[in-house]
């Protein structure tokens, strides 16, 4: 098994609770709290910018209404996409993947970028991310570590830029969670850990897999999972879980 490069912990969409996801103020909050490693979903405009958001609409986490692969970015870029969680957020848009890449250079950070397309946008989205993010972090160690709940997409991404690291996600994870991973080539496996116990971590490891789970906002949760060998966290409570907790 490679070494894996990543921190033990990973600050979920940014700046999780404390700041609007998906955002650059949510990955400067990360980085505020000493976090060295971001998680963040991007997928295409209708004019095939790759972008941050995580949902298929616009109106959870802005101002606006529509299906974000309906809206050109230009339309995308006006919306206001911090007020809803804070009106010191007010302005913040839902940013291109190369701004992105800007600021985790700036803030030290190491990406983890989940390709979350819209309904049958999977290989294309999955394509152009890859190859976004492949230019984007060319030449950076560790690099951006693709992730995504979509095998399709996932499949495009590996075709497109097949140096960059992959892990496939699931909530429930699968009986044929080996065929899948292999398939893919993938350095890892990205689950839930609501569903998780020990004897599956240990066989999901014991295959050469390493492992990010989702989203432990408790620390003694936290703890126990990285006692079973799950290699990152991902958090939502980037305050209760430091950079370090985890550390052994």
């Amino acid at each position: 098994m490679k070494s894996w490069p990543y921190p033990r912990v990973c600050a979920h969409r940014g700046g999780g609770t404390l700041a609007p996801e998906n955002t650059l103020a949510g990955l400067r909050t990360g980085a505020r709290f000493g976090h060295t490693l971001v998680e963040f979903d991007a997928k295409l405009s209708a004019d095939d910018v790759v972008f941050l958001l995580h949902d298929d609409t616009v109106a959870r986490t802005s101002n606006g209404q529509g299906a974000a692969a309906q809206l050109r970015y230009d339309e995308i870029a006006a919306l206001d996409a911090g007020s809803w969680r804070d009106a010191r957020f007010a302005g913040e848009i839902m940013p291109t993947l190369a701004q992105v890449a800007a600021c985790c250079r700036e803030e030290g950070l190491a990406a983890n970028v989940e390709i979350k397309p819209c309904p049958g946008r999977e290989r294309e989205t999955g394509r152009l991310v890859a190859l976004e993010a492949a230019r984007l972090w060319s030449g950076v160690t560790p690099p951006p570590l693709l992730s995504s709940f979509s095998f399709d997409a996932l499949a495009a991404a590996s075709e497109a830029a097949p140096d960059l690291p992959r892990g496939l996600l699931f909530e429930h994870v699968p009986a044929d969670w080996r065929e899948q991973t292999a398939d893919l080539a993938c350095v890892s496996l990205h689950a839930s850990h609501r569903y998780l116990d020990e004897a599956l971590v240990d066989r999901i490891k014991a295959a050469g897999l390493h492992m990010l789970v989702y989203t432990v906002n408790d620390l003694e949760r936290a703890r126990l999972l990285v006692s079973w060998g799950v290699d990152t966290i991902c958090t939502d409570r980037i305050d209760l879980i430091g950079p370090h907790a985890l550390d052994d």
